[in-house]
């Protein structure tokens, strides 16, 4: 990432996460499991809820987790070689409140990272804290089912107060406690898709078992 796209990013993020912090009355501090994690760039764990978040400790972990997966994600379209001037990054942080038509209850969080070379997207995330497992859509597929969603986590394409059609299925690997992990996927969007990408209406979003509709969604936002 060059020094200009960080220092875009750094106040872009800063900004974002006063709003999340705003729109969060009482939100409960990172776990001290998160700043081992962190270190090893592993899963973003639960929140804990028995103090209140200062703003730093909310943008620190959400800072490093999101600079990793872009960095992750830009290095893949650069061993492709596709990186360059006309390379576009993008942030997602994925909370409750964005569910769609109500947040569920959860003391879930995470975030994804997204870099664009061209219609070729690569996306990397982390998340945890979720209230049960993912949904699984072999016994719980959706109505008619769908052969392409083979995660509980997907990409969709809608406004954001609305729920939109599924678009892509991320691969997702868990954690030891089935409650966290990382995703990552690579896609060839098509026009319209970059037309939704660019316009805020790709959204991230992790379908669990006590929230089958979606515990937490992120919409995709370009730095």
């Amino acid at each position: 990432m060059n020094k200009a796209k960080r220092s875009l990013f750094n106040f872009w993020l800063g900004t974002i996460t006063c709003v999340l912090l705003i729109g969060l009355s009482t939100v409960p501090s990172w776990s001290k499991t998160l700043s081992n994690r962190l270190v090893q760039s592993g899963d973003v764990p639960s929140f804990s809820t028995s103090q209140v978040a200062q703003p730093t400790q909310v943008q620190n972990p959400i800072n490093q987790h999101l600079m990793a997966d872009l960095q992750e994600a830009e290095s893949v379209l650069t061993a492709q070689g596709m990186s360059g001037s006309s390379l576009q990054l993008y942030a997602a942080i994925l909370t409750k409140n964005n569910v769609v038509p109500k947040a569920p209850s959860t003391m879930a969080t995470g975030v994804a990272g997204a870099a664009l070379a061209g219609n070729r997207l690569i996306v990397r995330g982390d998340f945890g804290g979720l209230s049960s497992a993912l949904r699984d859509y072999e016994t719980d597929p959706v109505d008619p089912p769908n052969p392409n969603i083979t995660s509980a986590a997907h990409i969709h394409r809608g406004e954001p107060n609305q729920n939109g059609p599924f678009q892509y299925a991320l691969t997702v690997m868990l954690n030891d406690t089935g409650m966290g992990g990382r995703l990552s996927g690579a896609y060839t969007l098509t026009p319209e898709q970059l037309q939704a990408l660019s316009n805020g209406q790709l959204y991230v979003d992790i379908h669990t078992k006590q929230n089958r509709a979606g515990e937490l969604r992120g919409i995709f936002r370009p730095l």
